[in-house]
């Protein structure tokens, strides 16, 4: 059986970016060249978030999938393969559409840190107000 490549698709969170490419495989999860609970340091909850698009759709351990990610933190990292990952299963085949969905892995999450504005201390907060 030849190793079928999905076309590279791109996750997002915030300002992590993940380009992640799905071949079919024995499971090896890649983070930027190194095997991802390395890359997030054993943390249990990042790399079940990782896994989460995979478990959801019965393909864990089926899929190698190659990841480069830059940007962001640990955690917009994780949530960014997660969202890569999700698309990637979906150019796979229709079929996930409707499990992937109904967990929230294919909304891509927009909320990114407000500026700060002139006149302000941050954001939104003030300088602190004196009549006197």
């Amino acid at each position: 059986m030849a190793n079928k490549q999905l076309t590279i698709f791109t996750g997002k969170r915030k300002t992590a970016n993940a380009r992640v490419r799905v071949t079919q495989g024995s499971g090896k999860i890649i983070v930027n060249g190194r095997d991802y609970n390395e890359y997030f340091c054993s943390r249990a909850r990042l790399i079940n978030v990782v896994e989460q698009a995979l478990k959801v759709t019965g393909n864990f351990g089926k899929y190698d999938v190659f990841v480069n990610i830059h940007g962001g933190g640990v955690s917009a990292q994780a949530e960014a393969i997660r969202h890569g990952i999700s698309k990637a299963l979906l150019g796979e085949g229709e079929n996930y559409r409707a499990e992937l969905k109904r967990h929230g892995f294919l909304t891509r999450d927009s909320r990114v840190v407000e500026r700060k504005k002139y006149g302000r201390a941050g954001a939104r907060k003030r300088f602190q107000f004196s009549k006197r």
